[in-house]
């Protein structure tokens, strides 16, 4: 009985992610280099596969690290990919590397976060920054990104362009969600966002958005002393992890959209991008 019952929730769960990737049986089998007899007696618990087997049909799948652990252990196997905190000693070579490249975005924002928005790490500009539009100490922390824009009594008042920025953040949400699959945490997330004031439902459709749909980027632009200022936004992440923190780790680097932007914002920071 163990075995059969540990045979179907492995199977239910390869099932789950092959539709979820919209793969056939035979496709699986192809990309994984197994038979199309073998992945269909692992997904009816028929068939118990080695744990080599589960990591490749992992690969072949794209999951994230973090599913690949529980797959392993539906098959009665111990996790292979580390599961710490993003600040854990294993992590110290990453996090010294995070923490350079925000010193050398300065003197513009540069914010670490986890795969729900939640600020981890930032360089001396962000706070600077946003410090200048909103109170951050009314914030708890971990500070949510989303939350901190969506929010008419924190970023929201001074976005420009607000329909557009909303909408595209929500797009995002679900498209750089972790292996382009939304999990509980993340539903959640997307349910707070949409429940704030004026946040439209249909926004979750990625249909075009004017203008912003055939621009290379969507500019954010915030309003300050009469002036607009206009940025975009690089996303850069860890290139192939071994980690499940590292894989959900994400640096965000916000750059001037024009010259007229990044001379205000120099006013803005004092020309200092230190503490205030």
């Amino acid at each position: 009985m163990p075995g059969e019952q540990q045979g179907s929730a492995l199977g239910a769960l390869l099932r789950q992610w092959r539709e979820t990737r919209g793969k056939s049986q035979l496709d699986l089998s192809l990309d994984a280099g197994v038979s199309q007899r073998h992945v269909s007696f692992v997904e009816i618990g028929r068939s118990l596969p080695s744990r080599q087997m589960l990591l490749d049909l992992a690969q072949a799948l794209d999951m994230p690290l973090r599913d690949r652990n529980s797959l392993l252990l539906a098959g009665g196997y111990a996790p292979v990919y580390p599961d710490g905190d993003w600040n854990a000693p294993e992590m110290a070579a990453i996090t010294r590397a995070l923490e350079r490249m925000l010193r050398q975005h300065e003197p513009f924002p540069a914010l670490v976060m986890d795969r729900y928005w939640n600020v981890l790490m930032t360089n001396r500009a962000a706070p600077r920054f946003f410090g200048r539009f909103t109170d951050l100490s009314a914030r708890p922390n971990p500070r949510n990104m989303l939350d901190l824009i969506f929010d008419p009594r924190g970023m929201r008042p001074f976005i420009a362009n607000w329909p557009a920025v909303a909408e595209s953040l929500i797009q995002r949400v679900t498209r750089e969600s972790v292996g382009r699959v939304l999990d509980d945490k993340t539903r959640e997330l997307l349910a707070r966002l949409l429940s704030y004031p004026d946040v439209e439902p249909g926004w979750q459709s990625p249909a075009g958005m004017g203008e912003a749909a055939v621009l290379p980027v969507i500019p954010m632009d915030f309003v300050k002393d009469g002036k607009v200022l206009r940025y975009f936004s690089m996303v850069s992440t860890v290139g192939t992890p071994r980690a499940v923190a590292a894989q959900e780790l994400r640096l965000e680097c916000m750059f001037p959209a024009d010259d007229e932007t990044e001379g205000f914002h120099m006013e803005l920071l004092g020309n200092n991008p230190g503490p205030a």
